[in-house]
């Protein structure tokens, strides 16, 4: 049986969350329909030590400020997902879970969203599946003879897994340096960026990200020169437990190697590192696959949007998927913004 919604919102996680808010506010039907079994969205799959970038009261979804952690200046991923799932039961949002949608097609003048529970056709579809299911791995010479375990950040949850090990951490963002920090205090631990780390000033953390995002998107939609927004600041936000190995010298990163052998790894003059596992923290993709259908996406995997509508289908909107869908709308902090702009455009054309 086929049921329908004037939106259909596909992700339960921060996007989807924010998109429901201002819809409800809008007074319009939807649905969200989430692939998880719990609330919390990725933030429930994330590494144990994970921190957030900025205090609480700066990484919010509109209309509920997060709560302080007791004893945290920057909560953990726990109290985030604490969070989003108070937040879903606040305002009552209309969540199924778990669904796992297929497909999206286009019927007639509606969207039909395939699922695993059966099909729904809507007059829009917000897509807010972000990148954490999509983990990119980079084709590194060696890959399949490397004989130890390799995983990505998706997969990493704590040091005692290692115990003993040697471990090559490769990455020089955020994730890489978390988890080599996670990491340092055991020696056999290696850390391996493509250029020196590049460190934020101590004191920034996502507000300032977010204000140099907002910055640099009114600057390219005036046509303006390009501000080069976050990454312009640096690479790696100094959170505590960062700050901490660097500052005792345990957070030294060396040049990437050229490739992998059966026994670890392998850099240009021919050094060898000995190695148990490579952690990948090699960043992502959005996860779009059940937008295929729409035949949509262009160069580099992305689909072209005007805001966050996509150009080739005014019947769908994407949120949280990087700068390219609204300035910071992957973080806690910067997906409210997005999400308004998508709901208030949904209802005028609804109207």
């Amino acid at each position: 049986m086929t049921r329908t919604s004037q939106v259909v919102v596909i992700g339960g996680g921060q996007s989807g969350l924010a998109a429901g808010y201002h819809l409800r506010r809008l007074g319009l039907d939807f649905v969200i329909l989430d692939a998880q079994t719990t609330a919390g969205g990725a933030w429930q799959h994330t590494w144990d030590s994970l921190h957030l970038f900025s205090p609480a009261a700066y990484s919010s979804l509109p209309g509920r400020l997060m709560p302080p952690q007791a004893g945290q200046e920057y909560p953990d991923a726990q109290h985030v997902v604490e969070y989003l799932a108070d937040y879903e039961k606040r305002y009552e949002l209309p969540i199924e879970r778990p669904v796992r949608v297929l497909g999206v097609h286009r019927d007639g003048g509606l969207l039909r969203v395939e699922t695993d529970s059966g099909p729904w056709r809507a007059r829009a579809v917000i897509s807010a599946t972000g990148t954490w299911w999509r983990p990119f791995l980079p084709a590194v010479p060696g890959r399949g003879d490397f004989g130890g375990r390799q995983l990505h950040t998706v997969d990493y949850r704590s040091p005692k897994c290692f115990t003993g090990r040697r471990v090559i951490v490769v990455g020089g963002g955020n994730s890489g340096a978390q988890i080599a920090a996670d990491l340092a205090h055991d020696p056999e631990v290696t850390w391996v960026t493509q250029r020196p780390p590049r460190y934020l000033d101590d004191e920034v953390d996502g507000r300032a990200l977010f204000d140099a995002a907002t910055a640099r998107r009114r600057a390219l939609d005036a046509g303006r020169t390009d501000t080069g927004g976050v990454a312009s600041l640096g690479d790696i936000v100094a959170v505590p437990s960062v700050r901490e190995a660097r500052d005792r010298g345990l957070l030294k990163a060396s040049p990437m190697f050229t490739r992998l052998v059966p026994g670890g790894v392998e850099w240009a003059d021919g050094t060898r590192a000995v190695a148990d596992a490579v952690i990948w923290c090699t960043g992502f993709r959005p996860a779009l696959s059940h937008l295929a259908p729409l035949q949509l996406r262009g160069r580099r995997g992305r689909i072209a949007t005007a805001g966050t509508r996509a150009a080739d289908e005014p019947r769908l909107h994407l949120l949280g998927y990087g700068d390219w869908t609204g300035p910071a709308s992957a973080t806690l902090i910067g997906a409210g913004r997005p999400a308004r702009d998508a709901a208030r455009e949904i209802a005028d054309v609804l109207a």
